[in-house]
């Protein structure tokens, strides 16, 4: 396929089977990169008991990953400029690839933790990468089907993360977590190092690289990221750490913003915020997050908790949103180019609004076919805010700022989604206890429902444990109490995600509509 100039207007990139290719393995480097992020979430309890940690470590074989990636996401917009599309995505695609090796040996929960770290970091130069990638090889014409495969990676890699972690899991071992990496990254590595010419590298930025903008970046943002992450666990400014962290975050963004307006050549590039739709974008896309993220959490949570799930049954149950991502990401391209992308946006969060008030009358008995519609729907819902929001913010930069704006755009997203969970973690276990308290006041021997209950599970009892039936009787109706309690505190935080998305969505309105000559110019 090839673009030819229109009149007096400047030549369009050239579509060839050797970019088209080369675009495909930038697109699924970035899906193994995010991916990684869910695909250990089911699977934790297999890598705590292969690794020998303890419950409280393991959480850390997630958290290090977060940490290390989001430090990396904003960087690489600098380094893309610096040393090229070719030579940054093959480098990470290699480190990416190596990494997730490492971790498939690890034989302890130090080894794991640091394996982890560096495949989160290297991993995160890739997914910024092939977004400005997207704008940048590709005609204004072909950018809404484009950005519909970008959208439905960036949003099913950690959808299916958790059912992808399951079925490996189940079916060889959590090693196959990792392991799966290793020959489509050596073939991205290859692809990219062979095909990939898209731009130039610049390396005498490198001579004005600005460590101490860098410094103050890391401190900020992994500050940021493990406040997020352990915050509810230790109980927030109850803990030491957790004090001390968030005077780190305080510290490092001075640091960080002082250096972004003041220095020659900056780490991170903030003037691509004076542009209205990528502010207004980047919010959204940060909002989209805390549910894209949130909601990949609280299912596979439900599932395990109150329904006892294995992995497997998990990913059996929650791969419906994925398949709906698939089938409705056609239809979005076709949309992209019809209508206006606002009223697209507008009726995505709609029906994110409506999937999350599916949720409310949950029960202990959910499963598959209780959230099998508002899966399908929130899965349609998310692609169609994802693509659009990703056009308007991004598709009408100039090509000079689309490396670094592509890297700000995925850590608002990244960011999002690391304060949906300590938000939801919170409310749930704040809810949850409340509702232990009162559903305990409420369940008295006065009542005469929880006397017949208790007479019922202790005659159930009798023949196996005897005179003990009465103590099994009395522990089975407080696990009963506790269990319709958390399912109680999941129809909370379920509400709070609706009435979130409601006020998302009237920032639709900020939003200009892009004009029909608008977009990135070609990049040569």
């Amino acid at each position: 396929m090839a673009a030819g100039p229109a009149a007096g207007a400047p030549a369009e990139p050239q579509v060839t089977a050797r970019r088209m290719i080369a675009f495909l393995a930038l697109i699924f480097g970035m899906f193994m990169a995010i991916l990684d992020i869910q695909i250990v979430s089911s699977s934790l309890s297999e890598i705590q008991a292969g690794v020998s940690a303890s419950a409280d470590e393991i959480s850390w074989v997630q958290t290090a990953y977060l940490i290390a990636e989001v430090v990396m996401i904003p960087l690489s917009g600098f380094l893309a400029r610096a040393m090229s599309t070719r030579y940054l995505f093959a480098l990470s695609s290699a480190g990416f690839t190596l990494a997730s090796l490492l971790c498939a040996t690890a034989t302890s929960i130090e080894q794991m933790i640091f394996y982890r770290a560096v495949q989160g970091f290297i991993g995160g130069g890739m997914i910024p990468t092939a977004f400005a990638a997207a704008y940048t090889i590709f005609p204004k014409r072909y950018q809404p089907p484009v950005m519909s495969l970008v959208g439905l990676v960036v949003t099913l890699a950690p959808t299916i993360g958790p059912t992808v972690g399951g079925y490996l899991t189940d079916a060889l071992s959590w090693h196959w977590l990792f392991l799966i990496n290793v020959p489509p990254g050596i073939a991205a590595t290859l692809l990219c190092w062979f095909l990939v010419d898209f731009d130039k590298p610049e390396f005498s930025l490198l001579r004005q690289f600005d460590f101490m903008g860098l410094i103050g970046m890391a401190v900020f943002l992994g500050s940021l990221e493990y406040v997020l992450e352990e915050g509810e666990r230790d109980d927030w400014f109850q803990s030491e750490t957790i004090v001390f962290f968030s005077v780190m975050v305080v510290l490092g963004a001075i640091l960080f913003f002082y250096r972004a307006f003041k220095a020659k050549q900056p780490v991170v590039d903030l003037r691509a915020y004076a542009d209205r739709n990528f502010a207004v974008g980047s919010v959204l896309t940060f909002m989209l997050g805390t549910v894209l993220y949130g909601l990949t959490y609280l299912y596979p949570l439900f599932l395990a908790q109150v329904r006892g799930f294995n992995s497997l049954q998990i990913g059996e149950t929650v791969f419906v949103t994925g398949a709906a991502m698939f089938v409705f990401a056609p239809v979005v391209g076709i949309f992209g180019r019809k209508l206006d992308p606002r009223l697209v946006i507008g009726a995505g969060f709609v029906c994110l609004i409506v999937s999350s008030f599916e949720l409310l009358p949950i029960t202990k008995d959910w499963g598959f076919y209780e959230m099998l519609w508002p899966q399908l729907l929130r899965g349609a819902a998310l692609m169609m805010c994802m693509v659009p929001i990703n056009t308007v913010a991004l598709g009408t930069l100039p090509p000079s700022q689309l490396k670094n704006a592509s890297g700000l755009f995925n850590l608002m997203r990244n960011l999002g989604g690391a304060v949906g969970l300590a938000i939801i973690n919170t409310v749930l276990n704040s809810r949850w206890d409340l509702h232990m308290a009162r559903l305990r006041d409420a369940v008295t021997w006065s009542r005469p429902g929880v006397v017949d209950t208790l007479a019922n599970i202790t005659a159930g009892f009798q023949a196996r444990l005897g005179t003990n039936a009465e103590i099994a009787a009395t522990k089975e109706v407080a696990k009963m109490v506790r269990q319709h309690a958390l399912v109680m505190a999941f129809s909370d935080v379920f509400l709070g995600i609706a009435v979130f998305l409601c006020g998302a969505a009237l920032l639709v309105f900020l939003v200009r509509k892009p004009n029909a000559g608008a977009g990135a110019a070609p990049a040569h």
